[in-house]
């Protein structure tokens, strides 16, 4: 896995004088020289997400003169995205990410083609997404989406570049079923639902996308161009607390499966609610604005318990709450915190990790639980606009 794979693209037509001019810089390279330029002019390559990861990696594909971008993403772009998400600005709050980033890209680099798929990427539509394109850059931010998009590349035999970001620690690899490990070498099984929060749920150090970005670009640019060594078998770790920079191996697994069909995979990943966490547990913010009130008459008695992260709880809370984060409940210590026999409200940022943690504390023998439909986000919305959102 440490010799050079063939380029993965064939070189497309010869450079026009403004194509020479504007990269001359990678012309100049012997590595790149001119063949690899049109390589680069003769490569589809699909962005999946055009978030905190895909905004460094848009840009730096489409300046490095890549012919054909794909970006597939169906959200929008809001305020707290701008901290790391650079490739939108104020005036794009609100808007489509795909339109934003497309229009940035075409700003940044006309000669670029771009494509833009508006829908969330699931098993229904990957297979046909992929099969269009070269090479897949993966910068989703969800467990299930990443198993997704490994096995729709290994089922088509396609590499692709895989990168994450949490707090201060990012992750770059490339992934290649037909050549090498895939993503389920690494982590041959998901992490348990609510182990591992997201970007909106423990937060990102912005310009770290910018490293690991960059660093996905000059992978995609290796596979592309077939130069140098890439990190197919490697896994890249960069810690920016510490400012260090560590490796990995990773080996196929000779006794792991070839991956044949697409999977439900939010199942897999058990990001859903769990099965047997009832409907009838869940409050609406304006009863549980009633039972605060009642609560402050001394009519009703119970806990209003925050599970998210100490960083959230201090930017935004329901008032009269308290904080036991989740991993405090997973770790069975909440009953060194809340009698079993005491009354529990629970509740987080949108009402999945409540219901999860409503599920877990149930295991451990509490009964008079209840949980949030949607969190302190319909909180504010509903209850108390002045609050912020994130």
């Amino acid at each position: 896995m440490s010799a050079a794979l063939s380029p993965l693209v064939e070189p497309g037509a010869d450079l026009t004088g403004t194509e020479v001019e504007r990269y001359s810089r990678h012309i100049l390279i012997p590595e790149i020289g001119a063949i690899g330029q049109r390589r680069l002019k003769n490569a589809r390559v699909l962005v999946v997400g055009a978030g905190g990861l895909g905004s460094p990696v848009l840009l730096y594909l489409a300046a490095a003169g890549l012919g054909t971008l794909g970006i597939v993403d169906d959200d929008i772009v809001d305020l707290s995205n701008l901290q790391r998400q650079v490739i939108h600005g104020m005036t794009d709050v609100g808007r489509s990410k795909l339109e934003s980033a497309r229009d940035a890209v075409a700003e940044l680099n006309p000669l670029v083609t771009v494509r833009l798929h508006q829908s969330r990427l699931d098993r229904a539509n990957a297979l046909a997404l992929f099969a269009d394109y070269d090479l897949i850059v993966d910068g989703s931010d969800s467990f299930a989406t990443r198993y997704l998009v490994n096995d729709a590349a290994a089922i088509l035999g396609k590499p692709y570049v895989f990168g994450s970001v949490s707090r201060f620690d990012g992750q770059v690899s490339v992934f290649w079923a037909k050549h090498g490990p895939n993503y389920r070498d690494l982590y041959p099984e998901a992490p348990p639902a609510g182990s591992a929060p997201s970007c909106g749920e423990g937060g990102v150090f912005g310009m770290l996308c910018g490293a690991v970005g960059a660093m996905m670009v000059s992978e995609a640019v290796k596979l592309i161009t077939g130069v140098g060594r890439t990190l197919l078998g490697r896994v890249l770790l960069f810690n920016a607390l510490g400012a260090s920079w560590r490796e990995i191996t990773v080996s196929r697994d000779p006794a792991g499966e070839p991956v044949t069909e697409l999977l439900d995979y939010e199942l897999f990943c058990e990001t859903s609610h769990p099965p047997d966490t009832d409907a009838g547990a869940g409050l609406s913010v304006r009863e549980l604005a009633g039972m605060l009130d009642a609560r402050g008459r001394g009519e009703c008695d119970f806990e209003l318990i925050d599970v998210r992260e100490p960083g959230e709880h201090e930017m935004v809370r329901i008032p009269g709450s308290r904080l036991i984060p989740m991993a405090l409940i997973l770790g069975g210590d909440a009953a060194s915190q809340v009698r079993l026999d005491q009354a529990i409200v629970l509740y987080c940022k949108a009402g999945l990790r409540s219901a999860e943690a409503l599920f877990e504390l149930r295991r451990q023998g509490y009964s008079r639980l209840q949980h949030v439909n949607g969190g302190v986000l319909a909180w504010a919305k509903e209850i108390d606009p002045s609050l912020p959102l994130y």
